[in-house]
């Protein structure tokens, strides 16, 4: 049978999404009372493994055209989210670019090995060629649990930011993943980055020191 998440209720300042009790394990988890949707503080540098992949694979940091709302993430997006997610984590083995391509920093499309960025950007890839928009798909970078810069994917939507991440397998709201975000693309144009730090001295050192890596 197939997974079937049903969403209980949306809420203006949360996402909320239950698992129908046939596969409780596959889901995307509740969430708490809190901001739904991230705030930008201005335009960033992108991360320079980034802007090598546009120029190697312009293909895939190409603008929308228009700047089109929030994607509506009904249940059978949601469970898109979910397979992509799992499917990915599952497929890749992680390693990183010194390992796979003896530098320091290489964001790419990955074959059977790949670090975060590489988790995101086949995850990207793969929606879109479900339908998802590519306004609804943005690359982030954040730092993690132990202050390491990671990539992690964001699906915008009109319920909330919800956060696809090679670390875990459930799709979790932005808020509730215990990083400390650090920029993501912009909506409206791929090769655009927009700060999701307010304090510019924070986000000065943050952008400094900040690789993702893992």
């Amino acid at each position: 049978m197939k997974p079937v998440i049903l969403v209980a209720a949306l809420a203006v300042h949360a996402v909320i999404g239950q698992q129908a009790a046939a596969d409780p394990a596959r889901s995307v988890r509740p969430a708490p009372a809190g901001p739904a949707f991230m705030r930008v503080y201005g335009t960033s540098p992108p991360p320079f493994g980034f802007v090598q992949f546009c120029e190697r694979v312009p293909t895939e940091c190409v603008a929308a055209g228009r700047n089109e709302p929030r994607f509506e993430a009904t249940p059978e997006r949601l469970s898109e989210l979910d397979e992509i997610n799992r499917k990915v984590n599952a497929d890749v083995i992680p390693a990183t670019d010194l390992e796979i391509y003896g530098i320091n920093e290489y964001w790419a499309l990955p074959g059977q090995r790949g670090d975060c960025e590489d988790y995101a950007l086949l995850k990207r890839q793969m929606l879109m060629k479900r339908g998802w928009p590519s306004s609804a798909l943005l690359l982030t970078v954040v730092r993690d649990e132990r202050g390491d810069g990671h990539a992690v994917l964001t699906a915008r939507t009109a319920q909330g930011d919800l956060i696809l991440d090679n670390k875990i397998s459930e799709i979790r709201p932005w808020h509730q993943t215990g990083y400390r975000y650090v920029m993501r693309q912009s909506f409206v144009e791929p090769r655009l980055w927009m700060s999701l730090m307010p304090d510019p001295m924070d986000r000065a050192g943050a952008l400094a020191s900040t690789r993702a890596r893992r």
